[in-house]
């Protein structure tokens, strides 16, 4: 890391992804100070002696705040809400809490003179793509509310980055995964929508059945294809985002981060199955409305510019997140 970043701002730091990226910059003797409003981040994910700024992004003095206590040279921007459904429902809320907040994050940094920041992005900006491996130059396809709300906060950076303002990284996510092996953070939702936690609660005996959307898609087994990407590999890749910032030979890009691999839905399911040695029944209901087909990513961009390799692989995965799952209920 270049000397002039030691003090980081984690945005939803309390969170799922935020947490496991403050137990790297600890073990990397880096700097993390938390900014989380706790609204689904999690107290006990916080390591003793890493500050919070208890504040929510959405009220601008609560983050000048935190730029006035502590000396931060860089962000890395977590916190968002993500649930593409409940987008669709409620877009203000989504508008609100992605694109208001990141103005106020990032007009905190200006005056703050804060020039760094990575930004938590996502797959989701390519909709339906016609191509696999996706690459970072596939038109953007808007398709929910919260697809847009990263596009937007994307081209916000963008213009900034143009008026000499900032320098940034947004990491553009495939489907995030696993748990860190430490134990003790993971995915902690009352109903979570993605695939693995919810196949890990029915593993678990938590659930009957798990409910598989469709069967009839132009794939080997009929059920979508997805990239999972291990929550360890993923911030690792923010702190090679964050050394390529400081040492000036990366800046202003997007960057997918995916396995490279794609497995169906019933793939996962199989595996799971093999990992935890548990059943894992489901029931197929009728496709939903807007879900593609076969979204993998190539990470080819990421080798080439942050010297990043997914290192964790589907079985490494799962066996994380089901011993994460089982630890929440024994």
């Amino acid at each position: 890391m270049g000397r002039s970043i030691k003090n980081i701002l984690i945005t939803g730091g309390a969170g799922y992804i935020g947490s496991h990226m403050v137990r790297l910059l600890l073990e990397k003797g880096l700097k993390p100070v938390i900014f989380d409003n706790l609204s689904t981040g999690h107290k006990e994910f916080i390591p003793k002696g890493v500050p919070l700024v208890k504040g929510d992004l959405r009220n601008p003095g609560d983050i000048r705040k935190a730029f006035k206590k502590y000396s931060i040279d860089a962000v890395v921007h977590f916190a968002a809400v993500i649930v593409v459904p409940e987008s669709v429902s409620a877009p203000l809320k989504y508008y609100e809490n992605n694109v208001n907040a990141t103005v106020n994050l990032l007009q905190g940094m200006n005056e703050a003179g804060v020039r760094t920041i990575v930004f938590s992005s996502s797959a989701c900006v390519y909709g339906n793509p016609l191509k696999s491996p996706i690459l970072e130059n596939e038109p953007l396809k808007i398709e929910n509310p919260y697809g847009a709300t990263k596009v937007m906060v994307e081209q916000i950076l963008g213009d900034m980055s143009r008026a000499g303002q900032i320098n940034f990284i947004a990491l553009r996510y495939f489907n995030v995964a696993g748990a860190h092996s430490a134990g003790g953070i993971g995915i902690k939702m009352d109903k979570p929508t993605h695939l693995i936690p919810n196949v890990m609660r029915v593993a678990c005996g938590l659930k009957k059945e798990l409910t598989l959307f469709g069967n009839d898609y132009s794939t080997k087994d009929g059920t979508c294809v997805r990239d999972y990407v291990h929550v360890v590999d993923l911030a690792e890749a923010h702190l090679l985002a964050l050394k390529a910032l400081s040492s000036g030979k990366v800046k202003n890009e997007v960057i997918n981060l995916g396995n490279g691999r794609g497995f169906s839905v019933k793939q996962v399911i199989d595996a799971a199955v093999k990992v935890t040695g548990r059943p894992v029944p489901y029931k197929i209901v009728p496709r939903r409305p807007g879900d593609s087909v076969n979204v993998v990513a190539s990470y080819q961009k990421a080798r080439r510019l942050l010297g990043w390799v997914p290192k964790r692989g589907l079985d490494e995965i799962l066996a994380s997140a089901y011993q994460w799952e089982k630890s929440l209920y024994s």
